[in-house]
């Protein structure tokens, strides 16, 4: 079958397995479990179970419940036309060779937490947004409402299939930092890593690695910005995504 379900609604077969497949890469790349989906998707364990294991077809409805709960679409688009649609061409192959609605789900502004290179016991917080640049075809990211504004990055998202991760990358004039991330979990954060230089005195340069977590932010009325310290109302929530890096296995640090 091509993916079309059939006059009851069931999709069987070959489409059936890709389909399966395709939900497990999803799970995989989110860490959720199964469980989690079925709640999410509104439809039992069992079923979910069964489809994946190919002892029950899947029904266009369940396919779409998934589809609402994993923020991507699960079965084969039609055919495209012939020239792509505006904003729909794809990223070059160095980040990936992804499409827009294929990272769509990728967009938005995220509150970004790291320690602090100048307070030990504090944490940094600024915004990134991450956005769809029309003209490159590609992700972008943008730092935004950093105390140390002349040291704000921009650059180009990569967005692999094979790794499961991001990367946030900037590149002037050969100088590079690099943020690794997982992909999103459940509640739309990524974890992972940050390398970059560290600015010491004079001209000095010290390389540098750093946990960081990106939160999706929605109320940046309340979003804690610049230096949070022990005692600040939002100091335990940021320390608390902090530790899930190295606590819960996004990165290791040697």
């Amino acid at each position: 079958m091509d993916g079309t379900p059939g006059a009851d609604g069931e999709i069987e077969g070959a489409a059936a397995q890709a389909l399966a497949l395709r939900v497990r890469e999803e799970l995989a790349l989110r860490r959720m479990s199964r469980q989690g989906l079925a709640d999410l998707a509104r439809i039992s364990i069992s079923t979910l179970e069964k489809a994946l294991s190919g002892r029950r077809p899947f029904t266009l409805a369940s396919v779409i419940r998934l589809e609402d709960a994993l923020g991507v679409r699960l079965r084969e688009s039609p055919a495209p036309p012939s020239a792509p649609a505006l904003g729909e061409a794809s990223a070059p192959d160095s980040l990936g060779a992804y499409s827009r609605p294929a990272v769509r789900w990728l967009e938005g502004a995220y509150l970004t937490l790291r320690p602090s290179f100048g307070d030990a016991d504090a944490v940094y917080a600024y915004r990134t947004d991450i956005l769809w640049n029309d003209d490159a075809s590609r992700l972008v990211f943008v730092e935004r409402e950093r105390l140390d504004a002349p040291y704000a990055q921009s650059g180009e998202v990569a967005a692999p299939h094979q790794s499961g991760h991001l990367y946030l990358v900037t590149n002037r004039h050969g100088q590079h930092r690099l943020i690794t991330v997982g992909r999103p979990t459940i509640d739309g954060a990524m974890y992972g890593v940050l390398s970059t230089l560290l600015a010491g005195l004079g001209s000095q340069l010290t390389p540098i690695a750093a946990p960081i977590a990106f939160v999706r932010e929605t109320d940046w009325s309340a979003a804690p910005l610049g230096r949070v310290r022990p005692g600040d109302a939002a100091y335990a929530a940021c320390r608390e995504r902090l530790d899930r890096v190295k606590g819960e296995g996004f990165a290791l640090f040697r």
